[in-house]
């Protein structure tokens, strides 16, 4: 996410009306996962890692579950939790489930399409947290994402600001380092955004949205 670039979410202006057991749950899980996979060799978390020179349906989902360090997985929870509760609840569960694994397999799918014979271990929620905040954007682009910008400095944009915003860094990284060792998937964080713009449209019909 841009966590690492200074443009971080602090908080947004939606509240949601139910219970984010799902986001919850992930976040919990993807915390576990993080705990004991530090207690294991890392050839062994490597087997999950999606590596795009020898693809799995397996790795497709487990990638989503492993972390490169603790910075990596607190900066996508955090991002995840202010954006996720939201999209939970006007989605509901299960099509919000769909739209997060579905994002994160839109994700990889983009990044093997650049990277088809990249031998280097793609991990992380970082695209399926993309299409999460691409359905939020469509979902409540008048809503207000309170931002640290750096130095202390904060305040308040709207939602489709924040994602054009994010969206162009995303893209111009991408390009800067397409073909090079990054150290960051950002065409998996873009395939993962468009795929939640897609779903979310499949997925809530247009009278379920919310303009705030």
């Amino acid at each position: 996410m841009l966590n690492e670039r200074g443009f971080f979410p602090i908080g947004d202006s939606v509240r949601s009306r139910s219970f984010p057991l799902v986001t919850v749950t992930l976040i919990f899980t993807n915390i576990l996962v993080f705990i004991l996979s530090s207690a294991l060799p890392s050839t062994f978390i490597l087997q999950f890692a999606f590596v795009p020179a020898m693809p799995s349906i397996v790795t497709l989902f487990t990638h989503m579950f492993l972390h490169a360090d603790l910075f990596h997985l607190l900066g996508n929870m955090w991002f995840f939790w202010i954006f996720g509760d939201n999209v939970e609840d006007r989605l509901g569960r299960l099509r919000f489930i769909l739209l997060y694994f579905l994002s994160g397999i839109g994700a990889v799918t983009l990044h093997f399409v650049l990277n088809p014979t990249s031998t280097v271990p793609l991990v992380g929620a970082s695209g399926a947290i993309s299409g999460v905040l691409g359905a939020y954007i469509l979902l409540f682009p008048k809503a207000k994402v309170h931002v640290y910008y750096g130095y202390f400095m904060s305040g308040n944009i709207p939602a489709f600001l924040y994602a054009f915003i994010w969206f162009g860094f995303q893209l111009l990284y991408g390009i800067a380092t397409l073909g090079a060792n990054a150290g960051i998937a950002f065409f998996a964080h873009i395939g993962g955004f468009i795929a939640g713009i897609i779903l979310s449209i499949i997925l809530c019909p247009k009278a379920g949205r919310v303009r705030v």
